[in-house]
């Protein structure tokens, strides 16, 4: 706030609002950038019972992924490196990241689901996404 005095008496004005800064390392401005680019598909696709929403978590050592129906708000099949099938796969993230794949897409095939919406959750359709998707489209989940 800014005090000023004009004959004898103060008034108080108000400063400027200032806004935040834009996070100026690198790992923040490409987390805003994920947030954004998540923003937009998730405008765009929304899951339903017949079809749920394929959704892709990704940290920097384990990946997770839901089978969700939007419409209920209900979460239908998941799967994760973190359960015991997966920690016991040998081989690097990829290969731990297929391993999710195929064991979410025997799940779906269990419960009924053969086909699903792919959010990839602003993330590069690259790497550990990609060997995600596709050995859950080998596994028999059509995309």
């Amino acid at each position: 706030m800014i005090m000023s005095q004009t004959q004898g008496t103060s008034t108080v004005q108000p400063s400027a609002k200032k806004r935040k800064p834009i996070g100026k390392d690198v790992s923040t401005r490409r987390r805003i950038a994920r947030d954004r680019r998540h923003f937009r598909l998730r405008k765009k696709i929304s899951g339903t019972a017949e079809r749920p929403r394929l959704s892709v978590k990704r940290s920097s050592r384990h990946i997770y992924v839901q089978l969700i129906d939007d419409l209920a708000g209900h979460t239908l099949a998941a799967a994760s490196t973190m359960e015991a099938d997966v920690r016991a796969v040998e081989g690097d993230k990829k290969a731990k990241s297929a391993k999710v794949g195929e064991l979410l897409a025997a799940r779906a095939k269990n419960a009924g689901i053969s086909s699903v919406l792919f959010d990839r959750g602003g993330n590069a359709y690259h790497g550990r996404i990609a060997a995600l998707a596709d050995a859950a489209r080998e596994a028999g989940l059509e995309f």
